[in-house]
């Protein structure tokens, strides 16, 4: 007689937590001047993540062309918004790509300050350019002057690059450094930068 082994089990499956929304997390990070950014595009990446506030996940917004790829981990600051009605966004410079949805502590360096022209109507869109506070490579830099001409065009180079592929008309200015001041308010956090 062939050995029958029967398993009855049923399984309940309940949250102890409720999940809250990305966008709900705290702008401000732990250390002084610094800010957390939730990464929705990893560097290296030709696909363009975006963040779908309705449903609280990250989703497949666009596909850059071949040989085009993200210069850096690019993501959003919480509990922002900017002029498209958008989370504030901002480049993280840091050694090595994460994973998408990490939060990162980072400082300001730098803004492209930009705007876009999209359906007849335009917009500030700045590019925060900021720096990861546990990178190696980028630990020290305090203002993009300390990044080199190179880099700055080539940062430029891709932001209007992306812009032109999604049907967007940039309007970008030149870079320049930038030290944030932050006001948290009850809703949200304001970011001013000089």
């Amino acid at each position: 007689m062939p050995f029958v082994l029967s398993v009855s089990y049923e399984v309940s499956l309940r949250y102890e937590y409720e999940p809250i929304s990305l966008l709900q997390l705290d702008a401000l990070a732990t250390s002084p001047g610094t800010f957390n950014v939730i990464i929705d595009t990893t560097k290296g990446s030709r696909n363009k993540y975006a963040y779908d506030m309705s449903r609280r996940v990250l989703f497949l917004k666009s596909r850059l062309p071949l040989e085009t790829v993200f210069p850096f981990d690019f993501g959003f600051i919480s509990s922002t918004i900017g002029g498209d009605s958008d989370p504030l966004n901002a480049l993280v410079l840091m050694d090595e790509e994460t994973v998408l949805g990490c939060l990162i502590e980072v400082r300001l360096i730098g803004v492209i300050e930009a705007e876009q022209t999209k359906d007849g109507k335009t917009v500030r869109n700045d590019r925060l350019i900021t720096a990861a506070v546990h990178s190696i490579a980028y630990h020290e830099i305090q203002s993009i002057e300390q990044l080199g001409r190179r880099m700055l065009d080539e940062i430029e180079h891709f932001f209007s690059s992306y812009n032109a592929m999604s049907e967007r008309i940039p309007c970008n200015r030149p870079f320049r450094p930038g030290s944030s001041s932050v006001k948290r308010g009850k809703r949200n956090t304001k970011f001013s930068w000089r």
